[in-house]
């Protein structure tokens, strides 16, 4: 299996893996990226009906197996993550930063194993550049993506088309497709 190098936040995986299947463990590019997700998004999942209902495609077997076992952590790194997480936490709580455990977790992921994170959430790239983790919101992914010929613009296109009619755009959607990709965004 391939070590996964990239870590998708929650967010970012719904709005991609139905799309883009497999979204997660296939290396692409020169560099040899490889997007995972961190385990515990699947317990947010579980705890959260409204994803249920949204996301209803989640628990397929096709997709809750490309989500297996994405990041394999040594005992040193997991003692690293503990301590990030309460660093990391204690920041955001006395910051006031609205960030879930979740995305603490996946926070410390990156910041441990020193690999960026893809999130839209404005929180997160708050922590994140706080704590120097290299960030890409999912627009920038999707460059990524097509700069590594794996997906068309066309493809793009269509995705962002879904989230419209999803009412699921992320913050900044229409300055941010338009600045990546230089036309303007799907309406």
């Amino acid at each position: 299996m391939p070590a996964c190098n990239i870590i998708v936040d929650s967010c970012s995986y719904f709005r991609l893996a139905q799309s883009i299947h497999p979204l997660l463990k296939n290396p692409f590019g020169k560099e040899k990226h490889c997007l995972g997700v961190i385990k515990e998004l699947d317990e947010e999942y579980q705890k959260n009906p409204s994803l249920k209902h949204k996301f209803y495609w989640v628990n397929e077997d096709e997709f809750a197996s490309n989500r297996k076992r994405c990041f394999a952590l040594t005992t040193t790194q997991k003692s690293e993550m503990n301590h990030a997480f309460f660093f990391i936490r204690d920041f955001a709580r006395d910051e006031q930063i609205g960030v879930s455990e979740v995305d603490i977790k996946a926070l410390s992921y990156a910041y441990v194993l020193k690999i960026p994170i893809v999130t839209d959430d404005d929180d997160m790239l708050v922590v994140a550049k706080e704590f120097g983790i290299s960030t890409l919101k999912t627009l920038e992914l999707l460059k990524l993506l097509l700069d590594t010929g794996v997906v068309t613009m066309e493809q793009i296109r269509a995705i962002a088309a879904y989230w419209i009619y999803q009412k699921d755009t992320p913050k900044s959607y229409r300055k941010d497709f338009k600045r990546i990709f230089s036309e303007s965004p799907p309406r």
